[in-house]
């Protein structure tokens, strides 16, 4: 993405003051999308289902978390709806990580790059095996998907079955006390989508002040929408039992 390009428009995740309809135009004018951790949780937990689906001839028909469709088209998370279709209206997919209840990271996917960063505060945390595991539905998924809920037989050409790459990002990326893990994941979100370097002050010792604000911010931004939240794909929870 392009520094000059996304340096103005107002910030996504921090508009304090302002309707949540501003952050709506943001996202309209751009091709990217911001998930939450519904999204990471859900993809990773259904995973096993669909590895072990048999595809058919085509490399098709395997089993998706419930609600996939519904992110692919941009109508979850609920209260933020894009109505953004990856891979046309969609290039850049943001979305935070949880690691056994511990820790928090943030995921970069690039739809055209077919390619994911993922920026971690506490790079000593998940081991590279550990990483390979937790990254897996997406590197898989996100390209299944594209393919699978293409509009027509001319953009489902544009895809392919093959898994994504991914890469751990270690450098210039800024590392935070235990505790401070989640607000850091949504600090690399906001800096990149952006288009901005990690400012100097994002370090260990302004943990406590970028919580707050932050905090303060988000409850300004969406003071209406808070309890749509946790009703996100609950129609989906119990679609295979």
């Amino acid at each position: 993405m392009s520094k000059s390009i996304l340096s103005g428009p107002p910030n996504p995740l921090r508009m304090a003051n302002r309707p949540c309809k501003s952050s709506a135009i943001f996202l309209l004018l751009y091709k990217m999308c911001f998930l939450d951790h519904v999204f990471s949780r859900q993809w990773r937990a259904s995973y096993p289902d669909f590895k072990s689906d048999a595809p058919d001839a085509n490399g098709l028909g395997r089993r998706l978390p419930g609600g996939a469709w519904n992110y692919h088209a941009g109508l979850i998370p609920s209260f933020c709806q894009s109505k953004k279709v990856w891979g046309v209206d969609v290039d850049d997919i943001y979305a935070p990580v949880n690691f056994k209840n511990e820790h928090w990271i943030a995921i970069w996917i690039s739809i055209p790059k077919r390619h994911i960063v993922v920026w971690d505060s506490i790079v000593s945390h998940i081991r590279p095996a550990e990483l390979d595991e937790v990254m897996e539905p997406f590197v898989t998924m996100v390209p299944y998907l594209l393919v699978e809920c293409a509009l027509s037989d001319e953009q489902k050409v544009q895809y392919t079955l093959e898994p994504y790459t991914y890469a751990r990002q270690t450098v210039g990326v800024p590392q935070c006390r235990a505790g401070d893990c989640g607000v850091f994941t949504l600090k690399y979100i906001e800096c990149h989508a952006l288009g901005i370097e990690f400012p100097t002050a994002f370090d260990k010792k302004h943990g406590k002040t970028i919580r707050e604000k932050m905090a303060l911010d988000i409850f300004r931004e969406l003071p209406k929408c808070h309890e749509w939240e946790n009703q996100d794909n609950d129609e989906n929870l119990a679609t295979y039992d």
